[in-house]
């Protein structure tokens, strides 16, 4: 079983889009969007430019999958309704599981259900789940609905999913914000995964939307809940890293086992365009966009092959 991220915070666009590679060829989250405002700015023109190269990159991608992962209905996790497009290249005659529209807040629903209209028109088949195990041969895939980040979160639920192929093990955190919800850190402890993907906490809104005090508490449980596991890598990614000076704020993740952004995972250098965007306006930093895609693009090609 291979993990291949395929876009993400760290290369440039909000994005958790992770391709698992084992009895067939998973792809999660396949999507990508900006941003709309960061400190007062709207997205640069590198920010743009990146996610155009996203989007190819992701479509690229899906032509070798088969199944397709749905974890909720923000648009950085599904493509907006109105890239019809793109859900023809993406879902022709691929099969979908998606986490089920009909038992989510209103938000959800709503975006659920044109998620769900839209992709049917091409998908061979959509299936729901929750707390659900699936099988595709000798891997075996294990789903659980938790809250997107604390317990009753404005913005609803989100889908954790667990891979197992022999004794190789992966989970896929989706937006549970450093596993804020207890029954998303039980999970994860249970499963006792070798490679995780983490949505960090937003540091980048402490003193504002969220309290200091809650940060080092999700912090602390997920601290405790990583050292009751066998977690070898995990890969820290999404809310945490729009905030620049997300190491420090973590330094002791970093201590106790290898971490690293998905960028890094694949073994290039990380491209933090939210959260360099007042540089950039400034014109302080100019980032070379294409050729952080051409890299990216090389190393999962040497991965997919």
């Amino acid at each position: 079983m291979m993990i291949v991220p395929v876009a993400a915070d760290s290369m440039g666009v909000r994005s958790m889009a992770t391709l698992v590679l084992s009895d067939k060829v998973f792809f999660i989250d396949p999507s990508a969007a900006l941003g709309p405002l960061r400190y007062g700015l709207p997205p640069s023109k590198e920010e743009e430019e990146m996610l155009a190269l996203s989007f190819k990159r992701i479509i690229d991608v899906a032509k070798h999958t088969e199944v397709f992962f749905i974890t909720h209905y923000h648009y950085d996790h599904h493509p907006h309704p109105s890239l019809e497009d793109v859900y023809e290249k993406l879902f022709s005659d691929k099969l979908i599981v998606s986490i089920d529209y009909r038992n989510l807040h209103a938000s959800g629903k709503t975006r659920g259900k044109a998620f769900h209209d839209l992709a049917s028109e091409f998908a061979k088949e959509i299936i729901f789940v929750e707390d659900s195990e699936l099988k595709f041969g000798r891997t075996a895939i294990h789903t659980k609905t938790v809250w997107h980040g604390e317990v009753g979160s404005k913005v609803g639920k989100v889908l954790m999913l667990f891979f197992s192929h022999g004794k190789q093990t992966y989970l896929f955190g989706s937006d549970a914000q450093n596993l804020y919800d207890p029954e998303a850190r039980e999970w994860f402890e249970e499963k006792n995964p070798e490679v995780a993907t983490v949505d960090g906490y937003p540091t980048i809104f402490v003193g504002w939307r969220f309290s200091a005090k809650k940060f080092e508490e999700s912090k602390k449980l997920l601290l405790e809940t990583v050292r009751k596991t066998q977690l070898k890598t995990l890969i820290f990614e999404h809310h945490l890293l729009r905030d620049a000076n997300y190491r420090k704020k973590i330094s002791e993740f970093f201590e106790i086992l290898e971490v690293k952004t998905a960028a890094e995972y694949l073994g290039a250098e990380n491209l933090f365009l939210e959260a360099w965007r007042k540089k950039i306006h400034r014109g302080e930093i100019k980032p070379d966009v294409k050729a952080f895609d051409r890299e990216i693009n090389l190393r999962i090609r040497e991965l997919i092959k």
